[in-house]
């Protein structure tokens, strides 16, 4: 690990102040995700910034919604008593998250910003585009099972890691940011971006800005919600394919839906094409599986990650069936 200032900040602004005084500093929070990379040398930062004194800590009710602080502990966050009655979806993709001690740890804005755990991105023995762009991207030819299948292109094919990013997706969520330019709002489907010639630009959030809270809108589809984690073990695993749904329903009819996928793309998947199907049509498997082929349209597949076409469908399907009939949430 290479040597580093440290600095704690006292309010949001003077650690606005002090990050933007030097473009290699970074915020520390929880540390769960940006430790590992520093233990790495994947992430070199000359100076660390911590935030964890803010008053950044609380989960109150915002306009008929939520607003939830960046420094809430994801614990916290799954656990609160508002946010599983009212956005049960939220919770369910926390849970299903880490462990239980990184989950005490994590942070909703530690969370909005993790990076890729691609094995090549995380191993500077490779190149990756991600690290140091033009020097290419060894997962295309290699071993691409956990990488991406929506959203690609010739320079990354990495995957976004987070749980709780879906779930905010589908809740329309909104990312309240402070930078030395003033204070400004980024929607959850701006934030993250697709790799295209720029894959070492994970968000749209600046180098000097803080995100100092979330917004969850009030939404009549959001307690009718559900999210299903799909693999390889039953815990401290990362999404092959994750699914997060919302749906009003009318009687056997639905009114309106989200629908946002993890573990097939560099950004939290928003499939609003299967949102078009659903709404408007009959809560019923013949529906569920036309949003299930929207869902994954477009779908460019590598060597080893052709299953995940598949089991994204068949996981969309189950989840719909399962929000429909009013089941918590669950894994595979």
């Amino acid at each position: 690990m290479n040597p580093f200032i440290y600095k704690r900040a006292t309010d949001p602004g003077d650690a606005v102040h002090e990050i933007s005084g030097n473009r290699n500093a970074k915020f520390l929070g929880g540390g769960t995700n940006l430790v590992d990379l520093m233990k790495m040398e994947v992430e070199l930062p000359t100076e660390l910034v911590d935030i964890t004194r803010l008053n950044l800590k609380s989960i109150e009710k915002n306009g008929g919604g939520l607003r939830i602080g960046a420094l809430v502990s994801n614990t916290d966050l799954a656990t609160n008593r508002m946010v599983m009655e009212n956005y049960p979806v939220l919770s369910q993709a926390i849970l299903a998250g880490a462990s239980p001690q990184l989950r005490n740890m994590a942070t909703v804005g530690g969370n909005l910003l993790q990076r890729t755990r691609c094995y090549y991105f995380m191993d500077t023995a490779f190149p990756c585009n991600k690290r140091v762009p033009g020097s290419g991207c060894p997962a295309i030819p290699g071993y691409n099972r956990i990488h991406a299948i929506l959203g690609t292109s010739d320079k990354c094919i990495a995957v976004h890691p987070s749980d709780m990013c879906v779930a905010l997706a589908a809740l329309d969520a909104v990312i309240n940011v402070r930078g030395p330019r003033g204070d400004r709002q980024i929607p959850i489907s701006d934030f993250h971006r697709l790799p295209g010639d720029t894959p070492n630009i994970d968000t749209n959030l600046q180098q000097d800005e803080l995100i100092v809270s979330v917004d969850l809108p009030p939404a009549p589809f959001a307690k009718r919600s559900r999210y299903l984690k799909v693999r390889d073990r039953a815990q401290y695993a990362f999404a092959l394919v994750s699914v997060a749904v919302a749906l009003e329903l009318n009687g056997s009819r639905i009114q309106s839906a989200r629908l946002a996928m993890g573990g097939v793309a560099h950004k939290p998947w928003r499939s609003t094409d299967a949102e078009k199907i659903l709404a408007g049509a009959p809560a019923n498997r013949q529906t569920f599986t036309a949003a299930a082929e929207a869902a994954v349209k477009g779908a460019q597949p590598q060597k080893y990650n052709a299953f995940k076409v598949e089991l994204a469908k068949r996981a969309i399907v189950r989840v719909l069936e399962e929000t429909a009939s009013g089941k918590t949430g669950g894994v595979a």
